[in-house]
Formats: structure tokens, sequence, C-alpha cells
């Protein structure tokens, strides 16, 4: 039986309107399928699938009663049999039955069809091959931090959005701007941080880290190595306080008193990135009670009163970084030593590589050539017998040290540790002493403690031939590796190496 529509159908833009609809269809069922067999694909291939696609779908199916009407009011001005204003349907009348029906079958297919890719578009914008991929150039530096990262199994929405459909909207309004600076290229280079309006920690970062959690004492190693002839290597274990010692203490002691339930810390800030807080604030919900501890060497003046930033302390204000981590070139030397990737054969491998990594790069092709050039020429120059006879393990030494650069330090977007400072710990920012710097007091004489063994507790230390370990309770002074004296009891570490000299 031979298919007849209403006669407004017959006309070049229901047809265009019909094969683009048509086409789209079943491109969309094609390549979902594909994706779905392949269980792979690219950001690019998501983008086309659920947002790209539904688009042509309906845009054609618009075109098709556009057409229509447009064919009915062409018609009518020529005289020709439309006279009535609207359509009539009888289903007694095949040409209405088989528009009907076609009608239906359609929109069942297309709501189908939406619910499937509204669903899958949902996801897909969501994922993490969608933050990191879809913006190239933009978001390398954090795509590469994050992956290698302790949250790299963890989505980017499971942080940044959260659950819930408001900040799901919220997230992608704000998107909106974000994707005209990429395309217009009006984005700045390093992104500023902290990201203004994120969404309060305690709604997302406690979805697994809750403050009911308690920890006792956790043991953490720091392998170093000596920028001298021999790359000696010195290590440090630390027992952390992170809960006071005694999971049975709760919140009551510890570096995490910091989220005690019964505690609210507020503090002042005067500046974007919040390194300086001339102002503390520590209330007690059960009771009321406040106290508050103001810098004496840089108080807060009355004049700045209005400029200042007020906010209540949550997990980011400390743990910053807890997936877009950019180590400095010390730090990361010292990785790829210990892990192997850079043979402590070669004598001072630490202070080459680290020089190398220091230099000024434009891209990173540039410091990959660079870095190479500054290692084999150091090594041939001063050493030509060791790097003639070790040649293969020095070309994968110059491997690893290229690859650790390119993890943590992006010139084309401008971006490396000075950038994005660290507030956990104290080496390379000022971390825990924007408080803890032993000036912030109380006007009852009370101090915010900068005492090393508030927070951690020196075990061993040492280079491996010689070291020291300290007895069951006692915590051992530190040891500066390289002899400087009583200066660093007064010098706070970032001061000297915020710009690793080693």
């Amino acid at each position: 039986m031979k298919i007849r529509l209403p006669h407004s159908f017959y006309n070049i833009v229901s047809y265009a309107g019909a094969a683009i609809a048509i086409i789209a269809t079943f491109m969309f069922i094609f390549l979902y399928a594909l994706s779905s067999f392949t269980h792979g694909g690219t950001a690019y291939e998501g983008i086309v699938i659920f947002l790209v696609i539904p688009v042509f779908i309906i845009g054609g199916l618009v075109l098709i009663p556009v057409g229509m009407i447009i064919k009915y009011r062409t018609d009518k001005k020529a005289g020709l049999a439309f006279t009535k204003e609207f359509p009539i349907l009888d289903l007694n009348i095949p040409q209405h039955r088989n528009a009907a029906l076609i009608f239906s079958a359609g929109t069942i297919l297309f709501l189908f069809l939406s619910a499937m890719g509204s669903y899958q578009g949902y996801h897909f914008t969501e994922s993490v091959q969608f933050c990191g991929t879809t913006c190239h150039d933009i978001m390398i530096p954090e795509y590469t931090a994050y992956q290698n990262s302790p949250h790299a199994r963890v989505s980017c929405a499971e942080c940044h959005v959260g659950a819930g459909a408001n900040w799901y909207v919220k997230s992608k309004l704000s998107g909106l701007h974000q994707v005209y600076a990429t395309i217009a290229k009006t984005y700045p280079r390093p992104i500023p941080t902290p990201v203004k309006n994120l969404r309060p920690a305690r709604e997302t970062c406690e979805e697994c880290h809750w403050p009911q959690k308690t920890y006792g004492k956790q043991q953490r190693q720091e392998i170093h190595y000596l920028p001298n002839k021999d790359n000696t290597r010195w290590v440090i274990d630390i027992l952390m306080n992170t809960g006071g010692g005694n999971p049975a203490l709760g919140q009551k002691s510890g570096i995490h008193w910091h989220i005690n339930p019964d505690i609210q810390i507020e503090y002042i800030t005067t500046d974007e990135k919040r390194m300086q807080i001339p102002q503390v604030t520590m209330i007690k919900i059960s009771s009321g009670d406040s106290v508050v501890f103001e810098n004496k060497e840089e108080p807060l003046a009355e004049s700045i009163h209005k400029n200042v930033q007020h906010r209540i302390m949550d997990c980011i204000d400390c743990h910053n970084r807890p997936s877009h981590i950019y180590r400095d070139p010390s730090q990361f030397i010292n990785i790829a030593m210990a892990s192997g990737s850079v043979s402590t054969v070669f004598p001072l491998i630490k202070q080459v590589a680290v020089e190398a990594c220091m230099k000024e790069y434009e891209t990173t092709e540039e410091a990959g050539k660079g870095i190479a050039d500054y290692v084999q020429n150091f090594y041939s120059k001063n050493y030509p017998d060791l790097a003639k006879e070790n040649a293969d393990s020095l070309q994968q030494t110059i491997l690893g040290i290229q690859a650790a650069f390119s993890k943590n330090i992006f010139p084309e977007m401008k971006v490396q540790w000075t950038d994005y400072p660290d507030h956990i710990g104290h080496m390379t920012s000022r971390g825990c002493f924007r408080c803890h710097d032993g000036k912030h007091v109380s006007q009852s004489g009370k101090i915010i403690t900068n005492k090393c063994d508030a927070c951690h507790s020196i075990v061993a230390q040492g280079p491996a031939n010689d070291m020291q370990y300290a007895s069951s309770q006692n915590s051992l002074p530190f040891k500066h590796p390289v002899d400087i004296g009583g200066e660093w009891q007064d010098t706070g570490c970032y001061e000297c190496h915020s710009e690793p000299p080693i």
C-alpha cells in the first residue's frame, strides 16, 4: 500500500527536514552502538553523539512543520483548495491516518532517543574525559596533575560539582563563560585560584571523608637526595598527628582538631590567594565562646576592614591541592631518583637535573630539548668517560627528568609550583605557617602554636649509613641535611625552598 501524507508535506523544506532527521537518527543509533561495543572513544566522539547529533535531529523535525506551514500559506495565497485556517484530522481518511501513525511512531522514537541521549549527555558532560580533554591546551596542567594524584579514580564532578541538580545547573551556567573564554582565547595564564563560588568542601569532600572518622598517628616517609657528588640519600620518617594519636580522642587534638564538629574556625585574609591571614577567630559552638587571634607583627588595619575576605575554614583551606599537585623541581626529582627513573650513578645528578628544570622555557617541547642538551653537555664536558660508558643509562635518566618535568611544569599555560602553592605543610609555601607562625596572639596572651611536635614527630632521619632513631615515646629534634646552624629554627622552610636552590 502506498503511504500518502497530507498535501502540505510535499515541499522542499519538509523533505530536507525529514532527510536530516532520519540520517541524524541513524547516525546516533550507529555511533551509540559502536561506542557501546568498543567501550572506548574520545571526548569528541561523546560530544558528537550526545550534543551535536541531537541538535540535527531536533532541527530536522522542526523543519517538517515549518515547510508544511509555508506550503499551506503559499497554496492559500495562490487560491488553491485550502480554505480552512486549521487542519482537520480524520482517521477515516488514509492520508490523515498515515500521517498520524508516522507522527506517533516518530514522536515515541524521538522521545526515547531524547531520553537516552539526555541521560548519556548528562553523564558525558560530567565525565573526566569531557572535563579533561575537551579544552586541550587549557586543561592539560589540571588533567595531567589529576591523573598522577591520590584522587585519580575520583571523577572531576564529584569534587567540583557534587550531588544534586542545583549545583549541576550552576556549574553549567558558569561553564558558559569558560566556553566563551576558550573560544575567544581570553582566559588568563595560569588560571587563577582559588576558584570563586566553589561549592563548600563539606558538601563534597565529606561524601568520602567525614569529620566523625578519626585517625591515630600516620607514618610518612620523606626521601631527599642532596646536591653533592654522591647524591646522598637522606630519609626522614615522620609520624603525623592526624588525629592526635588516639582514635578514641576524636578531633580533640591533632591536625584534624580543625574540623572538630564543636569548633568553628573563621579567618580574615587580605589577598586573593589567602596567603596572608592577619586574624583568626575560634568559636566553640556548644557555648558560643570565641577567641580572636591577631598577628601582632602585621595587625589588620582598620582602613582595610571593608576590603578583606571573611571565611569559615573548611577542608580546602589546608587541602587546597588534593588532586592538582604541582611539585617543585627538587621534590619531583627526588621522587624520580627514588623510583629509579633518574639514575644516581651520575655524580651531582640531583643538582644538574634541578638546574635544567629551573630554566625558563616557552613550550614543553623546548623544555624537553633544553633539559636533554643541558644534562648531556654537563656530563660530556665534566665526566666524559662516565657519560660514554653509561650512554644508555644517561639517555634513560634524561627521559626520566623530562617525564618528571612534564607532570609538574607547563610552560604554555605558565603553570608551576609557585603559581599554585600547596598549603599542606610548609616546605615551599607558608602553608600551616599562615596561622601557626607563633605571631597570632589573643588578648589574653594565648598564642597559636608553631611547635613542630604539635603536628608531627620525627622517628628516624639521616643518610642510609648513619640513621638516627627515636626512642619509643620521644621525637628526634630536626636535623637539617646541610649544616646551617640554628637558622632553621628562626626561618620558615618556605623562605628558602619556595625557589629551590637545589
